[in-house]
């Protein structure tokens, strides 16, 4: 590890009331001591915040600040640390920056200072990764599962499944250990039945990994249908902005909007489309290639039709060919208010459910509240995001991935009398995978890809 005493401003850029400058290693006291014109800062005892001024080398006055002084271990990276709260102006933060520079610290690198508290020890690699997503969170539920990681939720998962699986690798080594005298330590049957339970476990961590992710990310939520049916009025609505035009002229929407709607916490990426017909020139036929492509990648559809023009038939055969298999969709019965007396259920059959179809009116923001609260259901579910152990990282995903697939390989070799140094090598791959996660095994090429996508000054 980097043994230099790094610095880097830890606030955003542009101007503030404050700006904080973070300096960690163990020149840092040392080097604040030298601009700091107030109490000796090497005398003061950690977790103390001091009153002062900054000057530079020459002695000119910078600005009246506030130093915090942090001693090791007792800080966020496990060394000492000096965070420096100034006034918030760019030009201040650079002066004060540079002459950290110039008295003997070196400039960090992205997500130095979180490398350096995972390397010491302060953070497994899980919650490192979770202070990122804390820091990039856009929504109280992004929040909520990047605060569960960080106090360790993934972390304590993965430790309890690894000492389990510990305890019987280490019986079937000590077999191989003997295994000139055809003795068995590990009972075979035991460990078929704990295998199984850590794969069950490991299985309902994965499959939490595309809702995390469209958590973390926010829940791709595509609006589409015919031109004219009220795409982008619903959009407005939904919004409760005009932020799209609406007009009645169909074909006005040429090109994808994309728009972020808070949803009980959780944030939805609204994306209105051009509306889907044979296109009438080359740059609408582009927008109905786009149409296609967004409804591709979303998590959820919301398919709009206009309940006095559609057919049933029409709504069958566009549903039929736009909805993929598995794919949460609500059905939107717009229109409502130009022929209220239409039975919006007459639209339903076998395969399209009661509580999929809507009735609306986008123009006047009939049950548009109703919308967003089936919309949250169809995409959340029953999961507590708050309080379920989510999985948002895909590094993650990968390794509990191939963990489970070690173990699928050890149950299938117990059950069939697999030679005991065969079983054990399944067994430790699984135990390499699941530490893979915490960071217990790890490379350089790993650390530098995560730690590389972090802020300056985190």
């Amino acid at each position: 590890m980097d043994t230099n005493t790094i610095v880097a401003i830890a606030t955003p850029p542009g101007f503030g009331a404050l700006g904080v400058i973070r300096i960690s290693g163990i020149e840092s006291i040392a080097i604040a001591t030298k601009l700091f014109d107030g109490k000796k800062l090497q005398e003061q005892s950690g977790q103390t915040l001091h009153f002062g001024r900054i000057r530079n080398l020459k002695g000119e006055l910078l600005d009246e600040v506030l130093v915090s002084v942090f001693r090791t271990p007792h800080s966020y990276t496990g060394e000492d640390v000096i965070e420096i709260s100034c006034h918030g102006s760019p030009f201040i933060l650079q002066e004060i920056l540079q002459t950290l520079v110039d008295a003997g610290a070196k400039l960090a690198k992205p997500g130095e200072f979180t490398l350096r508290a995972f390397l010491n020890g302060k953070l497994d690699l899980s919650q490192a990764e979770a202070v990122a997503d804390l820091i990039a969170s856009e929504s109280k539920a992004a929040h909520d599962i990047a605060l569960n990681q960080l106090k360790g939720g993934i972390k304590n998962q993965i430790q309890l499944l690894r000492l389990e699986l510990l305890n019987f690798i280490s019986l079937i080594e000590l077999e191989l250990d003997f295994g000139e005298e055809d003795v068995q330590f590990a009972d075979r049957s035991k460990l078929r039945n704990l295998l199984k339970e850590i794969l069950f476990e490991i299985q309902k961590l994965n499959g939490s990994f595309h809702l995390g992710n469209a958590v973390k990310n926010g829940i791709i939520t595509v609006i589409a249908g015919r031109p004219n049916a009220g795409k982008s009025t619903l959009l407005n609505a939904l919004l409760n902005e005009e932020r799209a035009i609406v007009s009645e002229i169909a074909g006005t929407t040429r090109d994808t909007i994309e728009e972020k709607l808070n949803i009980q916490g959780v944030l939805f990426r609204l994306i209105d489309t051009a509306g889907i017909r044979e296109a009438q020139d080359q740059i609408e036929a582009l927008g109905v290639q786009r149409t296609m492509e967004k409804i591709a990648e979303s998590s959820v559809l919301i398919y709009v039709f206009d309940v006095i023009k559609t057919s049933k038939i029409e709504l069958h055969r566009d549903l039929q060919s736009l909805i993929k298999p598995g794919q949460p969709f609500l059905v939107l019965a717009n229109k409502m208010d130009l022929n209220p007396t239409i039975d919006y259920e007459t639209f339903t059959d076998i395969n399209l459910d009661k509580e999929n179809i809507i009735p609306c009116s986008a123009k006047n923001a009939m049950n548009i509240e109703y919308l967003k609260s089936r919309l949250y259901q169809v995409a959340i579910g029953n999961q507590s995001i708050s309080t379920d152990l989510i999985v948002v990282n895909a590094r993650h995903q990968g390794a509990l991935n191939k963990a489970a697939q070690n173990l699928q390989e050890a149950i299938s070799g117990i059950e069939t009398n697999l030679q005991t140094d065969l079983l054990a090598q399944s067994i430790r791959q699984a135990l390499y995978n699941l530490s893979e996660i915490s960071g217990e095994i790890t490379n350089d090429e790993i650390l530098g890809n995560i730690f590389g996508k972090f802020c300056i000054g985190k």
